[in-house]
């Protein structure tokens, strides 16, 4: 019985501190539909505040998460967004990027490539988890996920897309969703 209290004992203070160094054995599912999406405060690429608050009640909200500015998926996947930005605002939505990258890295991919929506800074990916995204394990290599949601006026997830390889369907998907609900 003394073994067995040890033993009990010290899986808990593992698991507590597995807990306590946020290791992703304690991982968040991924957010679907009908998830309360989680509220959130970002610098967006002009160093101000993107909140998710202002926007609920008022406006769905578009926000992919893509793992890096200026690579060639992600490029494409902006641009998409930004060839259909009218399209997203007929619709009441809003826009918004999600990575890890810098203030500075978001204002240079945002003026090269013409975008016309805010990319936010996540610094340690913060958002993201809470969104649950998965990492994406290129061999060698772990980028962070590509993963696309709806928040409707409610803000709840009403819709999302997955699709590390295909950053353009990201927009498409949204926009065929938009125009079937």
């Amino acid at each position: 019985m003394k073994r067995l209290k040890k033993m009990a004992g010290t899986f808990l203070l593992l698991v507590t501190a597995m807990f306590l160094t946020n290791s992703n054995a304690f991982a968040q599912e991924t957010l679907k539909k009908g998830d309360k999406a989680p509220l959130f405060t970002l610098k967006n690429q002009d160093g101000h505040d993107f909140k998710l608050a202002d926007y609920v009640g008022k406006q769905n909200v578009i926000v992919f998460f893509y793992p890096k500015d200026e690579s060639a998926v992600c490029t494409a996947e902006a641009c998409a967004f930004r060839d259909a930005y009218e399209k997203f605002k007929d619709a009441n939505a809003v826009v918004v990027g999600i990575n890890q990258g810098t203030i500075e890295s978001h204002k240079a991919f945002q003026t090269k490539e013409h975008l016309q929506f805010d990319l936010l800074s996540d610094p340690g990916n913060k958002v993201l988890n809470m969104f649950g995204v998965k990492e994406e394990d290129l061999g060698k290599m772990k980028l962070s996920g590509r993963e696309t949601f709806v928040i409707g006026k409610d803000g709840v997830i009403a819709y999302s897309f997955r699709d590390f390889m295909n950053g353009v369907d990201h927009s498409k998907m949204v926009l065929s969703y938009l125009k079937n609900k």
